[in-house]
């Protein structure tokens, strides 16, 4: 028996299946609980009456550590001289027209950042030994640190002066979490690299007490987390390596999203996940897309993920007037406490979802998470308030939250798909989450798509796609060569060292080795570049970063020198997947007059929309919609 459960900013979902039943699909629903988010699990999980072997989780844990500034007290040890890279950054600007930029701060304080006296040179060898002074180690005894991230300049290359800082701080009684840069990210640019392990140091421990709570309630033979590269690992390792775990939650949708469209055939799909809170889009031309540079909160986290974007429109996002009195949607949301107005749990300020209520695109029976039974007294009373303070009728005003909502979402598929060389009318959108398929037609029209794909259970289908996930380890080692002299023996048996580890550490989460299988992949760019596109290894490697590149940018330099960069081995731990049930397909017409009606709203005109159970729309069902 295994379970995916994945925890959202309003809902947390249960998603398994069941051998004994006939229907054998099971979900669950309730509202999460933003203050202890395993309180939820714990609850509901005495409401399942079966045991489970394994339990996955997506969570959002380590992600609102960070947005939320709540994290551990972190010390930095580095190498003398770089004490400061944290907090210089690049001199990148995201809008060059902004002259009040206001930089989030760094996660570790000027105070608590320590230069230590060691050098390695670029090659990886010493020109200056390691010396851990008596002052700096009576200093962190003295204050007993949370957490200690150690990130050394070319440690990449040669982790010893790391890794003996820590035996000697452990040796001197430190007991703490430690964050080593050549464990979390062994790869060159010291800014990402320190970024992402002080990161580590910060969520972990918050992380370590989350997972170890949730442990000593729940009973299972194992708790596996879900990570941003599509795969998951045993909590132990999550507990250490939390930083791995950002995008843990639509990391589910998008595994689910590539299951789908594998059975039904599909070889261009979008991931469309509209939650509560956030919005969540990636595109799969027949695999899922990867990238190493992404953002947390302006802080660079620049491990392999799946590329996805996320923009703050989600079914509880707020409408509100901005300082210039025109109507704005997101990103603040109404979360999970106290909600949208229509759920009657305290909310006063109106959302996405009340404006699909109030056109009539939710049935007033609908019965929210099992619990929530909508209010529409209410919702309609603040609805005509807000309607008033900005001169519109509640029509034109529930209308235009909705285009708002929509205009953001359409152009956050277009940053994933247009923008990096496919066209998002050559795809199956993909629409879930618990507001997802309210709004994929009016997305699809945007966007000139003509095939919409609603999973069954679309408001659990990142819990479904967490049963889908294998056991995965990245393992990312610099390596920096240049056409045409790319030796591929040398590249070869560096691969081999890496895959060896790789598997190991894949063993090490319970996998048997002949279950493991590994893929090779190198970070390419043109000579002169900043910036890496990832490859698989295979035969012909330069051309095959030709087409590429000019599949991504549209051009391509024949003449120009290429370069390796990184070597990336992905160990996949393939575990046992559920059987999905099949059913029988019929293809006969859905007579829309058999069902109840209500009035709603359909491109600005009232409309009779018959509202069909999904029980009566069976496979090759068909039938013209409003």
């Amino acid at each position: 028996m295994i379970i995916g459960i994945d925890t959202g900013g309003t809902f947390t979902d249960f998603f398994w299946i069941d051998p004994d039943s006939k229907e054998l699909l099971q979900v669950l629903k309730a509202p999460s609980t933003p203050a202890n988010p395993s309180e939820v699990i714990q609850k509901e999980m005495q409401r399942i009456p079966h045991d489970f072997s394994t339990i996955v989780h997506g969570t959002t844990v380590a992600t609102n550590t960070v947005l939320e500034r709540n994290g551990a007290d972190v010390w930095l040890l580095t190498t003398k001289g770089f004490e400061d890279v944290i907090e210089i950054g690049r001199q990148n600007r995201n809008d060059i027209y902004d002259f009040d930029v206001d930089r989030p701060a760094p996660l570790v304080n000027r105070k608590q950042r320590i230069g230590v006296s060691e050098r390695l040179a670029q090659g990886g060898h010493t020109i200056q030994e390691l010396s851990l002074s008596p002052e700096i180690i009576g200093k962190l005894r003295q204050v007993d640190p949370e957490s200690v991230a150690i990130c050394y300049l070319f440690s990449f290359l040669n982790p010893e002066h790391e890794k003996e800082t820590r035996r000697q701080l452990q040796d001197a009684g430190i007991d703490t979490h430690y964050s080593l840069s050549s464990e979390i990210l062994p790869k060159y640019r010291e800014y990402e690299r320190f970024s992402t392990t002080v990161v580590n140091a910060y969520v972990s421990p918050v992380m370590d007490e989350y997972l170890a709570n949730l442990q000593s309630k729940i009973d299972t033979d194992h708790l596996r987390i879900m990570q941003s590269n599509g795969g998951s690992m045993e909590a132990e390792t999550a507990r250490k390596n939390a930083v791995q775990t950002m995008l843990s939650g639509p990391a589910g949708g998008v595994v689910a999203a590539k299951t789908v469209a594998e059975q039904c055939s599909l070889t261009n799909v979008i991931s469309f996940d509209m939650g509560g809170t956030s919005t969540d889009v990636s595109f799969l031309p027949g695999q899922i897309l990867m990238t190493g540079e992404s953002t947390l909160d302006d802080l660079p986290v620049a491990l392999p993920m799946i590329n996805i974007h996320t923009v703050g429109s989600g079914g509880g996002s707020i409408a509100f007037k901005d300082a210039a009195g025109v109507l704005q949607v997101g990103p603040q949301s109404a979360g999970a406490e106290p909600g949208p107005v229509c759920y009657d749990r305290g909310g006063v300020e109106l959302t996405v979802t009340d404006a699909n209520f109030l056109a009539g695109r939710i049935p007033q029976s609908a019965i929210f998470g099992g619990t929530i039974e909508l209010n529409e007294e209410k919702t309609e009373h603040i609805t005509g308030k807000f309607a008033d303070s900005v001169g519109a009728s509640t029509t034109q005003l529930t209308e235009s939250i909705l285009d708002l909502a929509n205009a953001k979402m359409e152009r956050a598929i277009r940053v994933i798909s247009l923008e990096q060389g496919y066209d998002p009318g050559d795809a199956t959108l993909i629409a879930f989450g618990g507001a997802g398929p309210l709004h994929a037609c009016d997305i699809a029209e945007s966007l000139g798509i003509t095939e919409v794909l609603v999973p069954l259970h679309p408001g659990v289908f990142s819990a479904f796609g967490l049963l889908w996930a294998d056991v995965v380890r990245e393992q990312t080692q610099t390596m920096i060569q240049r056409s045409p002299d790319i030796y591929r023996d040398e590249v070869e048996s560096q691969f081999s060292q890496i895959e060896e580890a790789t598997i190991k550490d894949v063993q090490a989460q319970g996998i048997a080795r002949n279950e493991i299988v590994c893929e090779r992949y190198v970070e390419m760019r043109y000579k002169g570049q900043s910036y890496e596109l990832s490859i698989p290894w295979q035969e012909d490697i330069i051309e095959a970063f030709h087409r590429r590149h000019e599949e991504r940018y549209t051009f391509r330099h024949d003449e120009r020198a290429v370069e390796i960069v990184n070597l990336r081995l992905r160990g996949i731990g393939q575990v046992n997947k559920p059987e999905l049930p099949s059913k029988q397909l019929h293809n006969r017409e859905v007579d829309l007059g058999d069902f109840p009606k209500q009035v709603g709203m359909i491109a600005g005109e009232e409309s009779a929309l018959p509202i069909v159970p999904r029980s009566e729309l069976w496979p090759g069902a068909f039938g013209n919609g409003p």
